[in-house]
Parts: structure tokens; C-alpha cells; sequence
């Protein structure tokens, strides 16, 4: 017999071995050992989302963001006082600098 096909049955029956192995460990609620791809979980793919569980991130992020937003505020206020001093200061920048040309 050809060294080739020894090794060729050695790991079909390995394979079979395997795969009753696997059999086993399901039907006793053991968890399968990772091995030559026997009980490997799957790899990739898409998952999906129920909407139940869309809707109910949603709304909690939403709340998230609205109580963020009563603690800091936008951080974009500025007083009437304090824009036209501002608007004053780069009129005045604006003015040293055409003087200067």
C-alpha cells in the first residue's frame, strides 16, 4: 500500500473520529473543542439587528445626548458684550493692517 493512501484513510478516519466526537460533546452540552475546523464558530458575516433592538439603542442615545446636553450646553454661547468687543478688536486689527501696506 502507497505511504499517500495511508495517510489519505489515517485522516479520513481522523475526520470521522472528529465529527462523532463533536456528536457527543453536542448531545452532553459539553462545549466542542476548536480543532480542524470541528465545532469552529463561524467566522464573519453580517449580523443583524432586530428593530426592537435598533429602536431601543435609539432612544437610549437620544436620552444620552439630551442629558449631556443639559449638563455642558453646546459650548457655542457668547454674550452680545462679548461678540461686538471681539468685532471691534479685528475691525481694528483689519485697520493697522491696511495702514500698513
Amino acid at each position: 500500500m502507497d505511504t499517500r493512501q495511508i495517510l489519505a484513510d489515517l485522516r479520513a478516519e481522523r475526520d470521522r473520529i472528529d465529527q462523532a466526537i463533536v456528536a457527543l460533546e453536542t448531545l452532553s452540552g459539553i462545549a466542542a473543542p476548536f480543532r480542524d475546523g470541528a465545532g469552529m464558530p463561524r467566522k464573519g458575516g453580517a449580523r443583524h439587528m432586530s428593530a426592537a433592538a435598533r429602536k431601543r439603542i435609539s432612544e437610549r442615545m437620544k436620552e444620552h445626548w439630551a442629558e449631556r446636553k443639559k449638563k455642558v450646553g453646546n459650548g457655542r454661547h457668547m454674550s452680545a458684550a462679548a461678540r461686538k468687543r471681539i468685532s471691534e478688536k479685528m475691525k481694528q486689527s483689519w485697520a493697522e493692517r491696511k495702514a500698513e501696506r
